[in-house]
């Protein structure tokens, strides 16, 4: 057995392309050669901007062989009257390559049919890498991709060589005129040559003496040691720190093939910039690491990572500062000029903004996300009510800023930071800062309640209006974000613990839009429904058990933190050996009850003893879970409905529900449904039921 290696050379991929490029390069590997049956050991997928590499291990010599059984037509088919072949056998036999004399009858739960039984002997992989390579190219997806010169195929940069080896022997791969070699380049700038590739084992070491560090995981090891040794020795800084950036360090490690540290400062003047200003304008536009101090404010440093070895480092730091100076430069003037002009008055000119074209502009939905405000703040806390509708007034007028213009993903920051200077209350300022959160999946929510009743109010308003003009997520396309939006809402209502009305929010959302929406039930109604899909998804995510969750929305989905508290009573109850078969009684009990809505129980239609001692146990029992209900008290509830298990069970062995008496039986029906109903309260248990 020996290594494969493939390697694409490319010119510089853009560096969010790059980690998706490799994950498919292995997963598409992988999956040919399970389908082609070509045994291997570890695939391993390496990466820099100018190359794709792929390292198959102990790579089988040649396909497994394998028997093939193909099954042909009914042998009434097969055979005349007078028990020759008929034409369809000889055609299937000759379809195959194969003689009729190879064609064997068989009995199949069909019937009897012909089968071809044939031991079919695998390829010698080389013959097959040759197409395998190929087709990996081919099958690469990029985010962008373009024709390149007069190439038919499409790829995210332009292919400069191919390296193709297994063991130490070149595959013949072709690809748009390039063919595969030995031959591989160093770096750039530091070692801009070809050299020839040993084999899969040397790859590595062989592209580190050429100044290229091919393992992702290694380059980013390297890359956070540089950015600390640049900090450490510079003699500028005093007792700072790299404020790492995870998402940052993942990015400049897919920018460089060799990282170099460097550290510069900047003027202590734009100090007076926030400091989310500072860390934007470093970190967006020319992928810079920020210094702080031990306290975690920022210094007025910085670290570039370069792609090369500098021999004067003075000359790189210089030009680094000289581009963030530039930077910082515009930042501060439109800082300052922004703060010229109040949040207050620039209200009016949120008319000239357009939110969606049939749900108007950012100006009505200002106004319509004062009045939702309000109406949570009311239901959460009514001493929110002041702050939350001032934040809600203002929260949205940092979008006509030039700050926010320049780096759109500081709105919310910005207008934090003008709201202080203009005098507002500090709540207001980290409301109107807050109602963004969580800007991505997994992020923080508000610490705030005033920032979490605006940025549910914000969400809300969003998601009801898309809804109500039917702009709604079709398969995997969400333009609007709308799947996100509902998570949001979800998690911020969760971790707040508040008690809050789907139903209600949605339909006074709906309302806020008068008739520039379809506000009727079936919009509510749809909805609720996505909301429901979305917490579902996400509660089964999570670890949840699925049979509690559904057990829980199927019977009451409004409240979040209610349905999260039945969900948790339901999985902690269903270790209970009895609530199994509780569940399987009460699916029973759905399967007689039907349609049956009524309730009422009458004591003088009872024709036996256990019809009595089942009504007066669920007396008993439903005074239990009531009280327990209102308190939500969920698991005492469910342990006082087990108790009820037994003379359920007694029930159905010893009483015909359905009596030939009218009467009597709708009796027993209604007995039935009233139990139900009391099971439900808390949720479907039926759907908790093991298959």
């Amino acid at each position: 057995m020996r290594d494969l290696l493939f390697e694409i050379g490319t010119e510089e991929i853009p560096a969010g392309f790059l980690a998706p490029a490799l994950s498919q390069l292995q997963d598409k590997c992988i999956q040919k050669f399970s389908e082609l049956k070509i045994g291997h050991g570890e695939v391993k997928v390496l990466g820099t901007p100018r190359r794709l590499a792929l390292i198959v291990c102990d790579v089988g010599e040649k396909q497994d062989d394998i028997k093939e059984e193909l099954l042909g037509p009914s042998k009434k088919a097969a055979f005349d009257e007078a028990g020759n072949m008929t034409k369809a056998a000889e055609g299937f036999a000759r379809s195959k390559g194969a003689n009729v004399t190879d064609l064997v009858v068989v009995d199949t739960p069909k019937g009897e049919y012909l089968m071809l039984v044939r031991e079919v002997i695998g390829k010698e992989t080389a013959e097959l890498l040759p197409g395998i390579l190929e087709g990996l190219i081919g099958g690469l997806s990029f985010r962008k991709s373009m024709r390149w010169g007069s190439n038919l195929q499409t790829f995210a940069r332009p292919i400069q060589w191919l390296v193709a080896l297994l063991g130490e022997d070149v595959i013949r791969v072709e690809h748009e005129g390039i063919l595969a070699s030995n031959q591989s380049g160093g770096h750039r700038f530091m070692a801009n040559e070809r050299f020839t590739i040993t084999n899969a084992g040397t790859y590595e070491k062989q592209l580190l003496e050429k100044q290229v560090i091919a393992d992702p995981s290694s380059r980013r090891a390297d890359v956070v040691a540089e950015i600390k040794r640049a900090v450490a020795e510079s003699t500028s800084v005093q007792n700072g720190s790299v404020a790492i950036d995870e998402n940052l360090v993942d990015t400049v490690t897919n920018l460089v093939e060799i990282p170099f540290g460097v550290c510069g400062v900047f003027d202590e003047k734009f100090l007076q910039l926030p400091a989310e200003v500072l860390i934007t304008s470093m970190r967006e536009h020319q992928k810079y690491f920020p210094v702080v101090n031990s306290e975690g404010d920022l210094l007025p440093a910085f670290v570039a990572v370069n792609n090369t070895r500098v021999n004067d480092e003075t000359v790189t730091r210089k030009g680094h500062q000289r581009v963030l100076r530039a930077r910082l430069e515009d930042a501060l003037f439109f800082f300052n000029s922004d703060r010229e002009t109040r949040l207050e008055d620039r209200i009016p000119k949120l008319a000239g903004i357009i939110f969606q074209a049939k749900l108007g502009t950012m100006l009505e939905k200002n106004d319509r996300l004062i009045k939702l405000s309000r109406i949570l703040a009311e239901k959460i806390d009514d001493q929110l009510i002041e702050n939350v509708c001032r934040a809600a007034l203002l929260c949205k007028t940092d979008l006509l800023s030039d700050m926010v213009g320049e780096f759109p993903s500081l709105q919310g920051d910005m207008g934090a930071a003008y709201a202080t200077h203009d005098g507002e209350k500090t709540d207001v300022a980290t409301a109107i800062k807050e109602h963004y959160m969580p800007k991505r999946s997994g992020a923080e929510i508000p610490s705030s309640d005033g920032g979490a009743l605006l940025a549910l109010a914000d969400r809300f308003d969003t998601l009801a209006g898309c809804f109500g003009i039917g702009l709604t997520p079709t398969g995997k396309a969400d333009p609007l974000g709308l799947r996100r939006i509902t998570l949001a809402i979800l998690h911020i209502i969760e971790e707040k613990k508040y008690t809050v009305s789907l139903r209600d929010v949605v339909q006074k959302s709906l309302a806020l839009y008068g008739d520039k929406v379809d506000a009727s039930s079936n919009t509510v109604d749809n909805i609720i429904g996505f909301i429901q899909g979305r917490f579902v998804n996400d509660c089964v995510r999570r670890g949840m058990d699925g049979g509690a969750v559904e057990a829980a929305v199927s019977v009451n989905f409004d409240d979040i933190n209610d349905c999260l508290s039945r969900i948790s009573s339901l999985s902690a109850m269903k270790k209970e050996p009895s609530f199994g078969v509780l569940a399987a009684s009460y699916k029973r009990v759905k399967n007689i009850i039907k349609d049956n809505k009524a309730t009422e129980v009458k004591a003088d239609l009872f024709e036996q003893d256990v019809e009595k001692d089942l009504h007066d146990l669920f007396l008993d029992v439903r005074q239990k879970m009531e009280k327990f209900i209102d308190t939500r008290e969920y698991t005492a509830a469910l342990k006082a409905m087990l108790s009820m298990k037994e003379p359920v069970d007694t029930f159905f062995d010893q009483v015909m529900v359905m009596a030939e008496d009218e009467n009597v039986r709708q009796n027993r029906l209604n007995l039935l449904t009233a139990l139900g109903e009391l099971i439900r309260q808390v949720g479907d248990i039926s759907k908790m039921q093991e298959s």
